[in-house]
Formats: C-alpha cells, sequence, structure tokens
C-alpha cells in the first residue's frame, strides 16, 4: 500500500468540494464528496469489496466522493509520471457501474460547473424522471479560476474522456471475482 502522505486534496479540488458540500440536496444532484480522500487502507478495503478480488490494493485511486448508494468518485492513477490533477476521474457505481467521466480535474471542475455529478455524468438515462442539469456560477468561478482555458460543455467532457479510456469498465471487470 502506498503511503498516505499524497492524499491531500489539490487546492481547486478541495475549494470545489467545499461548494459541493453546501448543495448536498438542494440541487438534485448525487454526490456527496469526502472532506479528504480515503486513506490508503480504507480504498483497498472498498476496492476489495467492490471487485470481490482480496489480492488487490486501491493504490490506483484516490477517492474523494460517492453518491447516494455508495458508488465512489475517485482519480484513476493511470498516467504514469504525471501529477494527479492531470489523471482521469472515474465513477464505480455501487451496482457494478463504471465510467470515466473527465480526463482532469480542470475537466472535471466544468462538468460540475454545468450541474453534474459523478453519477449523473456516468449514467446513460436521465437519473431521475425531470432531472436536468443546473449549472452553477459559484462552482463555474472555481473552474474558471483553476481551469480557464479548458472550458467545455457536459457532453464534451465526457465525449472525450470515453474516447481516451474506452477500456476502462473492461480494465476493471477483469479484476473482478
Amino acid at each position: 500500500m502506498t503511503s498516505n502522505e499524497d492524499r491531500r486534496f489539490p487546492v481547486a479540488l478541495g475549494a470545489a468540494m467545499a461548494v459541493r458540500l453546501e448543495l448536498i440536496g438542494e440541487d438534485r444532484v448525487d454526490f456527496e464528496p469526502y472532506e479528504a480522500f480515503l486513506t490508503a487502507e480504507e480504498t483497498t478495503d472498498w476496492f476489495r469489496a467492490w471487485t470481490g478480488n482480496g489480492e488487490l490494493d486501491g493504490d490506483e485511486f484516490r477517492v474523494f466522493g460517492q453518491d447516494g448508494t455508495g458508488g465512489n468518485v475517485a482519480f484513476w492513477l493511470i498516467r504514469p509520471g504525471q501529477p494527479l490533477i492531470e489523471q482521469p476521474i472515474v465513477f464505480l457505481g455501487s451496482e457494478g457501474e463504471t465510467g470515466v467521466i473527465a480526463r482532469s480535474l480542470a475537466a472535471f471542475l466544468w462538468l460540475l460547473a454545468d450541474g453534474f455529478g459523478p453519477w449523473e455524468a456516468s449514467t446513460t438515462h436521465d437519473p431521475e424522471p425531470g432531472w436536468a442539469p443546473r449549472p452553477n456560477r459559484e462552482l463555474a468561478a472555481i473552474a474558471a479560476q483553476f481551469a480557464p482555458d479548458q472550458r467545455a460543455p457536459a457532453a464534451a467532457i465526457l465525449e472525450q474522456a470515453t474516447h481516451e479510456f474506452p477500456d476502462f469498465d473492461d480494465t476493471v471487470m477483469e479484476r473482478c471475482r
């Protein structure tokens, strides 16, 4: 297992998660951010339970939130030598759903600003009857501050992430028992 020393939120993520904590239950986005990354031990326990494979560790993930059913959102540490903020963000749902929802933290900030949470971004159908994303000015201001030149609509962010990592589901499912 890796050390817990590198488990601090990047500044931009911390700013966005502070806003998201205030919005729980108010904006119909099913996303409950944590105040810090799960520890290495917690991440390993989660990933082993999710895959049913007790031989795995969770070292390739930095989990920072969940949806109401317990599905987790995390950085996926797949780009060797790249900083955390340049790693893709993934969702692993409680019912086996998987998806790469953003290519980087910058893209994720704009996804949040457009009114999407990880679960809403990863689902192929409307999250609930009548649901529609509601852009958030405060999250847009954070995205503009930390990623001004990477603004994109949610559909483009999701398409780019899916295009770059088309095998994420297969990669994760190969580890399941």
